[in-house]
């Protein structure tokens, strides 16, 4: 369950990272609350699941999600990049993450 509630904070952390773009510098009232609901959603998760996993691998792997998504849906929203090296580092990021996973009880 840790697990899964901390995959969840970092999907949020999409959410307001790329809510921060949408919301024109605070200007523009309902994507400044949808992107304030999604960091507030984030940290609550992320201190849960800190509760029963380590501390350094809770936020690695929050990060890591965070900006594998973050990237991911520059790329598809605001037409980023996707250059063979961008897309290999992400791959590392996603490694990263699925070895601090399995080297991980819990």
């Amino acid at each position: 369950m840790p697990w899964l509630l901390l995959f969840l904070a970092g999907l949020f952390e999409v959410g307001w990272a790329i809510g921060l773009k949408y919301t024109e510098g605070f200007t523009r009232l309902w994507p400044t609350a949808g992107t304030v609901f999604a960091m507030v959603a984030s940290i609550v998760l992320l201190g849960i699941a800190m509760k029963s996993l380590p501390v350094g691998t809770a936020y690695a792997v929050w990060v890591g999600v965070g900006a594998v998504g973050t990237a991911a849906l520059g790329i598809v929203l605001f037409g980023e990049a996707a250059t063979a090296g961008r897309l290999a580092s992400l791959a590392l990021i996603v490694a990263g993450i699925v070895g601090l996973k399995l080297a991980t009880p819990g």
